[in-house]
């Protein structure tokens, strides 16, 4: 079961399918755009900044006598990316749904969790992963949607 979703959570793409989604629908547009601009932020600072910069080995790295029971992932451990991108997806569609809010969350936890059981993060990876999504989903949604995104949107929708 964990590795349904530790898979789903592999490059963001439950996340980024989403998205795509949410931009389609006129209705969640603008959630949409929150999303792509969180997850974008995630992969510039998690991915392609600090996991270069610290460079930290993964777990079953630093002890190879651990057979994993899942494809060994690539690149550096911290933070952790899935569950940055989960953290800062589900924090953002829990600013503008419940209803979404109840399905993203435990998800996110889930791919978190994942990725400690499957020996291919510490938990500080998974910790600072979690941390960053939820501070970052809730700066981005507040600038976002104070000022940026929903000005545009209500252009659009005036015009449209």
């Amino acid at each position: 079961m964990l590795g349904i979703f530790t898979t789903l959570g592999n490059g963001g793409i439950v996340w980024i399918v989403l998205t795509v989604g949410l931009l389609i629908s006129k209705k969640y547009r603008r959630l949409g755009c929150v999303m792509a601009i969180g997850l974008a932020f995630c992969l510039l600072t998690g991915n392609l900044f600090l996991k270069l910069l610290i460079a930290r080995d993964r777990p079953f790295i630093v002890n190879p006598d651990i057979i994993l029971a899942i494809s060994p992932p690539s690149g550096y451990s911290f933070p952790s990316g899935h569950s940055y991108s989960s953290f800062i997806s589900a924090v953002i569609m829990a600013k503008y749904s419940r209803k979404l809010a109840a399905a993203a969350i435990p998800a996110a936890v889930l791919i978190a969790f994942s990725r400690l059981y499957f020996y291919v993060h510490f938990p500080t990876d998974v910790l600072a992963g979690t941390l960053m999504g939820i501070i970052f989903g809730l700066v981005i949604y507040k600038i976002c949607d104070g000022r940026i995104i929903k000005t545009a949107a209500d252009k659009e929708n005036q015009n449209g």
